[in-house]
């Protein structure tokens, strides 16, 4: 890997172009305009760490390998003012707080379905880059040891989507919901599916489950306890956002439904400590000012099906991705306002108190 310096604690925002609006048939959050500028304030388990070593990032997958934080895909701001979509991965080691660079995806993607298991780095499937994003089937896992990918069987044809729930078990990767189409700029298709499958990295057989009860995309996902959780999230467009949590039994493939998050959104980041679920951040904020973005920190206790409030992240993003080392939870760059309009390199990361 390439090491890179460690950048100054800086919070630098920039504003870029290439929005992805709501469905047709539904309502478009409203434009976002001039960068955001926020100066946090890390208190109450949250603290500010180097920013991503290579600048802004949003609409990746983040996982993590022997205390180090991988940040796969996404997009990031092109030279023309807009985005386009990566296939760059870096790498935060959580010990040092420096950034290196490993090697890239054999494809760009943003939205990818990414999971780790038994040291190995998976990602399967995502969407591709262009105008208008659509799913691909690629599939490839990573290994560490010689910072190599090797191709994998893609995923079964019309299964293929990006930004799903993703859990794993044993030697298998679950995923639930995600998007088939998003296509930014006004009137831009967002195609939801409510499409349930599983990977075993074994056998490298694919299964389709039950259904989810309703379709999305931009959730959150984890597997504890013998149940795949599908948190929050939204369907065909951003700011028709949810609040329900869906829970599949793996034994008996049944979906039962839980205690509904307390607030409602999608574009969320989660990560697993313990028995709970953190859900942190989000779009389709209708507040004055919010730039369409939560700041919202919610944790949902499997073993008693109830919520927490929590402290508030310092920035306010969507489109980020989050997961635990230990019981720290890191979150590496987003965007600090509605779509692709703010896309930003912050890193910072939560430590919940019991």
């Amino acid at each position: 890997m390439r090491l890179r310096p460690v950048l100054p604690l800086a919070i630098a925002l920039l504003m870029a172009s290439g929005t992805a609006h709501a469905h047709p048939d539904h309502p478009v959050a409203p434009p976002v305009s001039g960068p955001v500028v926020t100066t946090p304030t890390y208190t109450d388990g949250w603290r500010g760490l180097a920013p991503i070593g290579t600048g802004p990032r949003q609409e990746h997958s983040v996982t993590a390998v022997n205390g180090k934080v991988y940040v796969l895909g996404g997009i990031v701001p092109d030279a023309a003012g807009g985005v386009t979509t990566t296939d760059r991965v870096e790498v935060y080691d959580t010990r040092r707080g420096t950034w290196s660079e490993a090697a890239p995806l054999p494809v760009v993607l943003n939205h990818p379905n990414v999971a780790t298991i038994r040291g190995r780095i998976y990602v399967l499937g995502g969407l591709g880059g262009g105008a208008s994003w659509q799913a691909a089937r690629d599939s490839f896992v990573y290994h560490p040891a010689t910072d190599r990918w090797t191709a994998l069987p893609p995923m079964p044809e019309g299964t293929e989507r990006g930004s799903a729930a993703v859990g794993t078990r044993g030697t298998k990767i679950y995923l639930a919901g995600g998007m088939r189409t998003l296509t930014p700029g006004p009137g831009g298709v967002q195609d939801t599916v409510d499409t349930v499958s599983s990977y075993d990295v074994l056998t490298g057989r694919w299964e389709t489950l039950p259904s989810l009860p309703q379709a999305r995309d931009h959730v959150g996902g984890a597997v504890i306890g013998g149940a795949l959780y599908v948190l929050g999230g939204r369907d065909r467009g951003q700011v028709n956002v949810r609040d329900t949590v869906y829970a599949l039994d793996l034994a008996t493939r049944r979906w039962t439904e839980r205690a509904p998050m307390p607030t409602a959104r999608g574009g969320i980041a989660t990560a697993v400590v313990g028995t709970k679920i953190y859900a942190l951040g989000g779009e389709g904020n209708p507040a004055p000012g919010s730039g369409s973005v939560f700041a919202e920190n919610e944790a949902y206790d499997t073993a008693h099906d109830r919520w927490q409030r929590l402290a508030p992240m310092p920035v306010p993003r969507h489109g980020t991705a989050a997961v635990a080392v230990g019981d720290t939870i890191y979150v590496p760059g987003g965007g600090t306002a509605g779509g692709g309009a703010a896309v930003v390199a912050v890193n910072d990361s939560y430590r919940p108190r019991g």
